[in-house]
């Protein structure tokens, strides 16, 4: 049986981040090794929140930025800690409830029976992005950039964006993900590095979920911020960054 540890990033998501944990599916609780958080500089009640689910959930681990570093650098805090304590496979569940626990059971399978290195729940496979309620600007924008990024990159994906990853232990120990972003364009670098790796990525459907969630993106800079990893794959940053040789690069030959 693998050890499974859900992590968490969490920024002010003091009214959200208890019912995350609520709507974890009883099967999914039950193999879970460790619930793990790391509240990244929340000015609000999340540490509050964090510190009563604590009491009330043994399994739970709370971790702590005492300033903002952003959603990568809270991921890296997370994933060092998976890695440290064991975990063979971590999977990432945002605080604000956006991208549903509910689906934990088929995110984690591919891993589960070593079928894939990576997994991402994806929005966009079928048509139900826009009936749960993405804002048609956000659809819009991201079918344009997934399309440039598939040209880019030769996956053939439905969505780069959601966000919704997990991760088996052998893919992270390959990874330098020190190196990557400390902002949202962190979880697409971990897509490109699958790609440069040719580690085994798997695309999950999902629901969309949109409910007058809280967002921190600035999509105007997330936008510049994914070009800019694309035209960094292209001229062959990410084979240097991850040590791969010159004969392997791809897309830059």
């Amino acid at each position: 049986m693998k050890k499974v540890f859900m992590i968490v990033p969490a920024y002010n998501a003091g009214n959200t981040v208890e019912h995350v944990f609520e709507r974890v599916p009883a099967k999914v609780a039950e193999r879970i090794d460790r619930y793990v958080v790391v509240n990244d500089g929340s000015t609000d009640h999340t540490a509050e929140t964090l510190a009563r689910l604590a009491g009330t959930i043994p399994k739970l681990v709370v971790l702590t930025h005492e300033e903002n570093r952003g959603y990568g650098a809270a991921e890296k805090t997370l994933l060092d800690y998976a890695l440290a304590e064991g975990a063979d496979v971590a999977a990432m569940v945002h605080a604000d409830g956006q991208y549903s626990p509910e689906s934990l059971p088929d995110i984690l399978a591919p891993l589960e029976r070593d079928e894939a290195d990576l997994v991402q729940g994806s929005r966009m496979r079928g048509e139900g992005a826009l009936k749960g309620g993405m804002p048609y600007y956000k659809y819009v924008a991201n079918r344009a950039l997934t399309g440039i990024e598939n040209m880019a990159f030769g996956l053939g994906l439905a969505e780069y964006h959601s966000g919704y990853m997990a991760y088996s232990r052998p893919f992270l120990e390959r990874v330098a993900y020190d190196r990557f972003s400390d902002s949202f364009d962190f979880d697409l670098e971990m897509i490109v590095a699958s790609r440069v790796l040719d580690a085994r990525l798997r695309e999950v459907p999902i629901p969309t979920i949109y409910a007058g969630e809280v967002s921190h993106l600035d999509p105007i800079r997330y936008g510049l911020d994914v070009l800019a990893v694309v035209v960094r794959y292209l001229r062959g940053g990410y084979h240097k960054m991850l040590d791969v040789p010159q004969s392997r690069r791809r897309g830059v030959e």
